[in-house]
């Protein structure tokens, strides 16, 4: 089993900056490959971006493309997911997710272990 905790989440203004954190525990990561999905409020879940086992690929919702960055540090467990450029419509909880066959996908149903999630709130 994986645990998955998110952290970094908070209350913005738009055009601001936040880096979203991942922590996992129980297992090394080192395998998988990490996503980060949004649900809205009224939404469903989205995919926003996803990164290989080494970190030398990565993949982007075209709604974050050039405004967000994923990235993994394995010797730390965890991973990453900086926010530039902020807007309204970015408000959403935001879910670190593995996957443990490594594929890195934007679908949410090839991921098997999922965080609690954090709350960013954008305002205008």
């Amino acid at each position: 089993q994986v645990q998955l905790v998110e952290s970094g989440g908070g209350l913005v203004q738009a055009g601001s900056s936040l880096r979203l954190s991942c922590a996992a525990s129980g297992r090394t990561i080192t395998r998988y490959a990490m996503g980060w999905f949004r649900q809205g409020p009224g939404k469903e879940r989205e995919f926003v971006a996803a990164i290989s086992r080494s970190g030398g690929s990565t993949n982007y919702a075209d709604s974050v493309k050039g405004r967000f960055t994923i990235s993994r540090d394995n010797a730390k467990n965890s991973v990453y997911l900086q926010m530039n450029s902020l807007k309204p419509e970015d408000t959403a909880v935001y879910y670190c997710a593995a996957d443990t066959e490594g594929l890195g996908g934007s679908y949410s149903r090839w991921y098997d272990y999922w965080g609690q999630g954090t709350q960013v709130t954008v305002s205008s």
